[in-house]
């Protein structure tokens, strides 16, 4: 049935609502207002053209559809203007963290080098053989912040790029002596991190596509349209620029726990004004979880990197990648070879998510990893990452990040924060010494906590009438009960055949005994404590000193032929290597066979040859702050870590006297006491 159409019919229905956008309309329209790169378009719209002949009931479908509105939804061109004020970003680094002088140091200058970069005027070179023409395009490139030169052919031209600093070439293509392709062509030889832009009035398509295959970076014909021509060189040189920041060093925050690498990572953000994403890889097996998986299983996703930059909106982020050193592998791929492709400016340019399927540019992208223990790490990576140490806070530094930031935050969590209660210096102390042992801080925030619900409670109990504002040493002892940690090395008396040592671990400094007994037996050198090689291999080197030298030190020529030597370390539990224990084992091989008392109250660390010269070592500052921790009074160091030694502040060396050796002569008199016992000769 017909209906006529007229006038009255017209006035007497409702107007009908426009008909909706189908899923494909609606994504197309999402398409053209993305902004897509050409790459990412030509994608999207051979993906939708797939789906416009697709039965909508497949499940093909809804995969299509998904991955369109990926494209059109990631932050190509989309970036965060970030600003780099050096006294803000001082003032935000100083206020979030105490201590940590090198560090902010090293990230100021890392920050600064890396946007003055972006902030130097950059050099054009025009090349045309008419000179109107060399004028018009300088005068309009001059007016956008650049600065110009010209040259009337490529002789000219070469002869400029070898005596000055230039970002890019405008060219024309035919010219005397020279023309625009021989010029490109010299270029890309002897120059080849130069951009070039053609510009001819024989605007072919021959010529076009020679000139970009040729390695031109753009191609504009004549007459030049000159707001084309801004847009271009403006186009040109970001991507060029982002290229060479992008070339930058990766940096990776590697420390102890709890010293603040995290969170450091976030003031640099708030600094820079950029958006901050934080993934951790601790346990991370599967190579998919970050570079995702091929649409063609069942339920495929996009990798971290790709949705985290999705949810960011911004291809300039200041992407933190947690505990890079605790990255698994097993039979799902190794997820530290995605890294390798993440952390090389040379290749991440182009990243491919297995799911996305094109390259992604994450060059713009401001990377920062933490580890825990670098030496966990695969070379390749290493060798990609800059690394800024995070070494422990001392006493100090910890008493006023106590007083500054913790006490306040947990108060504040506990509901006490109006109540007027504070901790007195001698609190915040105990609670340090007896209470926590470590590089960091998560401990002394955690016993601070403790402390603080305790007081809650004791205010519910007296029905919220006062109580003890100023916590006093007494009240952490009542509060947090017998103390978990004590300092024996310096109270206890000197002892034949045990040493005290420092070492170095992923969590911070440490000290350690090395403990001798001997017995009747056969020659055998037994070792325990969970040893490594290395380890092993130190104390071997030790006796043979000893038994090289058994003479002079007053012992029995052939003392080993009928004895058996046990060296152990204690907290067998706990894996052990590395070589600085090695004047450690000496001394106390040394204070077992000539009877001669160890003192508990010297520390000592370095690595020692077979002939007794001392090597230096590393976790100087670690080892050293371990030492305060323990109450010992004098740590022998090895006379090459001198220059390590001088720039310590005074904190790290308060109430410790360091004493430089450089031979395993230099120990004995500083170590071992008067024989109290026969020796063994």
């Amino acid at each position: 049935m017909f209906f006529k159409n007229n006038s009255k019919n017209n006035e007497a229905l409702p107007d009908k609502p426009d008909r909706e956008d189908s899923p494909l309309d609606k994504l197309r329209k999402q398409i053209t207002e993305a902004n897509l790169p050409r790459h990412a378009l030509d994608a999207a719209n051979k993906e939708l053209a797939k789906l416009a002949t697709t039965d909508a009931a497949v499940a093909e479908y809804s995969v299509g559809l998904n991955y369109i509105e990926l494209i059109s939804s990631l932050p190509w061109n989309v970036s965060t203007k970030g600003t780099l004020d050096m006294a803000r970003v001082q003032s935000i680094l100083e206020g979030r963290h105490c201590g940590l002088a090198q560090v902010k140091q090293r990230i100021l200058e890392f920050l600064a080098a890396k946007t003055l970069r972006g902030s130097v005027r950059q050099n054009i070179l025009v090349v045309d053989d008419e000179e109107i023409a060399r004028s018009n395009m300088s005068h309009v490139l001059r007016k956008d912040g650049y600065d110009c030169k010209g040259a009337e052919n490529g002789v000219a031209a070469l002869k400029i790029l070898a005596e000055e600093d230039i970002d890019l070439i405008i060219s024309d293509l035919k010219m005397d002596h020279m023309d625009g392709l021989e010029l490109l062509n010299e270029v890309n030889r002897s120059y080849p991190a130069i951009p070039v832009v053609m510009v001819t009035g024989f605007a072919t398509i021959h010529s076009a596509v020679q000139a970009m295959k040729s390695g031109a970076a753009h191609y504009l014909g004549k007459p030049v349209n000159l707001d084309e021509l801004r847009r271009t060189v403006r186009e040109v040189l970001a991507q060029k620029l982002t290229s060479e920041m992008g070339k930058g060093p990766i940096l990776c925050f590697t420390g102890p726990p709890g010293t603040g690498k995290t969170s450091v990572g976030k003031a640099i953000a708030e600094a820079l004004q950029l958006e901050f994403i934080r993934i951790s890889l601790a346990g991370l097996r599967d190579e998919a979880e970050l570079r995702g998986h091929r649409r063609t299983y069942v339920g495929a996703m996009p990798g971290r990197i790709i949705m985290e930059l999705k949810r960011a909106a911004v291809n300039n982020p200041v992407f933190m990648l947690d505990e890079i050193d605790k990255i698994g592998q097993d039979f799902r791929g190794d997820p530290a070879s995605v890294m390798l492709e993440v952390l090389d400016p040379e290749q991440n340019v182009t990243f491919m998510d297995h799911y996305l399927d094109i390259p992604f540019n994450l060059s713009r992208i401001m990377f920062i990893a933490t580890a825990n223990d670098v030496s966990t790490l695969p070379g390749p990576l290493l060798d990609r990452m800059e690394l800024i140490e995070f070494t422990g806070y001392t006493e100090k530094e910890k008493c006023r990040i106590a007083q500054d930031f913790i006490i306040p935050r947990q108060l504040k969590a506990a509901g006490l924060h109006n109540l007027g209660i504070g901790f007195s210096l001698e609190a915040i102390s105990r609670v340090i010494n007896d209470y926590t042992r470590e590089s960091g801080l998560r401990n002394l925030e955690r016993e601070i906590a403790n402390v603080c619900r305790k007081l809650a409670l004791l205010y519910l109990d007296s029905q919220k009438t006062a109580i003890e504002t100023k916590i006093e040493a007494s009240t952490i002892a009542t509060l947090l009960g017998p103390r978990k940690f004590i300092r024996n090395s310096a109270e206890s008396a000197p002892k034949v055949g045990i040493a005290t040592g420092l070492v170095w671990s992923g969590v911070g400094g440490e000290i350690i005994s090395v403990e001798t007994a001997s017995m009747r037996g056969s020659g055998k050198l037994l070792l325990t404590g969970s040893l490594g090689e290395v380890l092993q291999e130190s104390a071997q080197a030790a006796l043979s000193l000893i038994r090289s030298r058994s003479a002079e030190f007053g012992i029995k020529e052939y003392f080993f032929q009928d004895m058996d030597i046990h060296i152990h370390f204690p907290a067998g539990g706990i894996t052990k290597d590395g070589p600085s224990a090695g004047i450690t084992i000496f001394a106390a091989l040394l204070s077992l066979l000539t009877g001669r008392p160890a003192r508990s109250d010297v520390a000592m660390t370095g690595e020692m040859t077979l002939s007794g010269r001392i090597l230096p070592i590393g976790g100087i500052r670690e080892k050293l702050l371990a030492a305060q921790r323990a109450g010992i009074k004098t740590v022998l160091l090895p006379l090459a870590n001198r220059e390590e030694v001088e720039i310590l502040s005074a904190d790290v060396l308060a109430d410790l006297d360091v004493i430089l050796v450089d031979n395993a002569d230099a120990v004995i008199p500083r170590v071992l006491l008067a024989a109290q016992e026969p020796t063994h000769g």
